[in-house]
């Protein structure tokens, strides 16, 4: 993975978190990022290059009037008014590749000094197994503070620990054995003839990028809700929002933003789709 930077721009220092988004279901971590990156007004400083990710281009997500910058990949965007890195991926990994490319991303994440690395993604809804929607649709949460993944802040904003977790189920194990580097990834095939129901969390993306910043020694959250195919905006308002309580940070901090309100990202414009033609009804 190569990182390339902006003419003009350069890595802040005082940004030592790394908020990024681990593909899955509803690609609701993308929207969160994208709503991060627009609320914030971070500005992009520079575009990652790797070979683990399918190649994509667009026009650019942000600007209302774009001047001819193109979307990539993957993104680095920085707020310094708000202490956050974030990087924006648009495209999957090249299949079985996930974490060799998560690898790559921890050792950025080192380089370029981050301390604590949180990542937002979804889990299918139908997978649920105990549901509780009393309190609203909750935030679970996996971290590497402690071993069996409890975090005490987390615990405090109300989240609930992904109680699926269990460090010492094979293919967390197997994970950990090939993000420190002491297995080869083509071993992961004797597995998958013996994939069962537990294994479904393991082998997300999400789990793949916690095991290798794990294995760099970063402090790493990830912060999850359950999901559905369809619109998820909503969804992505939530995620969006834990991720700020997380750090400390509310719409009211983020610097030029009047009003205290997030900013709806231009590309959202068309994320669905257009709406239906009315002379139709």
């Amino acid at each position: 993975m190569e990182f390339n930077l902006e003419e003009g721009k350069h890595l802040n220092d005082e940004c030592s978190t790394l908020i990024l988004p681990a593909l899955s279901i509803g690609n609701v971590g993308q929207l969160a990022v994208d709503l991060l990156i627009a609320s914030t007004k971070a500005e992009r400083v520079g575009y990652l290059d790797d070979p683990n990710v399918l190649p994509c281009v667009g026009n650019d997500a942000y600007a209302p009037a774009p001047q001819g910058d193109l979307a990539l990949p993957l993104e680095a965007y920085e707020s310094p008014s708000s202490a956050l890195t974030l990087i924006q991926q648009r495209s999957p990994v090249v299949k079985g590749m996930m974490v060799e490319f998560a690898k790559n991303l921890a050792n950025f994440a080192v380089a370029s000094g981050k301390k604590h690395v949180v990542i937002l993604s979804s889990l299918d809804f139908g997978r649920w197994q105990t549901v509780d929607m009393s309190s609203g649709l909750p935030i679970h949460y996996l971290s590497n503070t402690n071993v069996d993944g409890a975090d005490d802040k987390c615990e405090k904003l109300g989240w609930k620990k992904m109680k699926e977790y269990d460090p010492n189920q094979k293919l967390w194990k197997y994970l950990n054995t090939l993000a420190e580097g002491n297995a080869n990834e083509d071993d992961i095939s004797a597995l998958e003839d013996d994939l069962g129901e537990e294994d479904y969390y393991p082998s997300l993306p999400f789990a793949a990028m916690f095991s290798c910043f794990k294995a760099k020694g970063l402090k790493v959250t990830c912060l999850l809700c359950y999901c559905s195919e369809g619109d998820n905006i909503p969804d992505a308002f939530h995620l969006a929002e834990a991720a700020c309580n997380l750090v400390g940070l509310t719409p009211d901090t983020f610097k030029g933003n009047e009003g205290g309100k997030w900013v709806i990202p231009f590309s959202w414009q068309s994320v669905y789709g257009p709406p239906p033609d009315m002379s139709l009804f």
